[in-house]
């Protein structure tokens, strides 16, 4: 498990130095001390409330295609380039304490990143140079790495303030050895459980995530970091349209803007870190996630009685 993790650590590492290169300013900023703002929860009720959940879990998760949720496995570690220095070490605070929220170790000062976020005047430009550049970092030549050709060019011209690439491996769930064949490597050997359960897990390798500062301009880096630890910790649609659900989400599509973590935030990543994920199959997975989250929710809104098929 180390050696891997090793790798994938020092494969940031040289991205960050692929950053400075493509880099022609030394760093930028984002505001720290804005006054926070807040937003009117949704109020919703019984069967409404699992409708709202099962589709929130429905339109954020985007694994690899026939995957599962990827999640961190025990450790992550957090790093910032291109940021002023009190900039980026708030973001990186901020991101590592949403970590501490799902008992995720977080590395020390000085640990090597497998959360990098990038500051950038152009965030299109900045990421179509890593991806021309280090390739196989984004799309490494192993099943279940990442998503598709299709959406590493959406990570390249989207005009999004805030852009993300994930790369998961599906691991024994015994072993942690690698559950698919990698470059050069033998086929693995893999036990079943039977039909219904699994003990291949996938986890979560590397994220690059881009902001665009000009764009994120007025925010604080509570607001900033809260948004980047919900899409650093769990494999979320960029295009998910949020508009419906009170989430940190919404920070650039939304007025008043989320001043930090919803309830509904805490519920969602909670909810994919407790879960077992052992079934066959990714929809009985995303069922799981959904039933968790939906019995927290029920319980904070006292609608336990209501809602139609919580189990106890």
């Amino acid at each position: 498990m180390s050696k891997r993790r090793s790798r994938s650590d020092g494969l940031l590492i040289g991205l960050a130095t692929t950053v400075a290169a493509l880099l022609t300013v030394p760093g930028t900023v984002i505001a720290q001390a804005l006054p926070p703002t807040t937003v009117d929860p949704v109020v919703v009720e019984g069967a409404r409330l699992r409708d709202l959940v099962e589709q929130f879990v429905d339109d954020v998760i985007e694994p690899p295609v026939r995957r599962g949720p990827a999640r961190w496995a025990r450790r992550v570690c957090v790093g910032a380039v291109n940021l002023r220095q009190d900039v980026a070490q708030a973001l990186v605070d901020q991101v590592s304490e949403v970590a501490r929220r799902v008992d995720l170790e977080v590395g020390e000062p000085g640990c090597r990143p497998n959360i990098l976020i990038i500051g950038a005047d152009d965030g299109a430009a900045l990421a179509r140079g890593l991806v021309e550049r280090r390739p196989r970092l984004f799309r490494p030549g192993y099943s279940g790495a990442s998503r598709s050709r299709l959406a590493l060019e959406r990570f390249t011209t989207t005009p999004a303030p805030v852009r993300w690439w994930h790369v998961s491996l599906p691991v024994n769930r015994d072993t942690g050895a690698p559950a698919v064949r990698m470059p050069g490597g033998a086929p693995p050997m893999i036990v079943t459980r039977g039909r219904l359960r699994t003990n291949i897990t996938n986890t979560l390798q590397r994220v690059v995530i881009v902001v665009d500062v000009d764009a994120a301009s007025g925010l604080n880096t509570v607001q900033l970091g809260d948004y980047i630890g919900v899409v650093a910790l769990a494999q979320v649609d960029p295009d998910a349209e949020t508009s419906a659900y009170d989430t940190i989400l919404n920070l650039f599509e939304m007025e008043p803007r989320p001043s930090g973590m919803t309830d509904w935030d805490t519920a969602y990543l909670s909810a994919l870190y407790e879960a077992e994920l052992d079934q066959s199959g990714p929809p009985s997975q995303r069922r799981e996630i959904v039933d968790r989250m939906l019995r927290d929710r029920a319980r904070a809104t006292g609608l336990e009685d209501a809602v139609p098929g919580l189990d106890d």
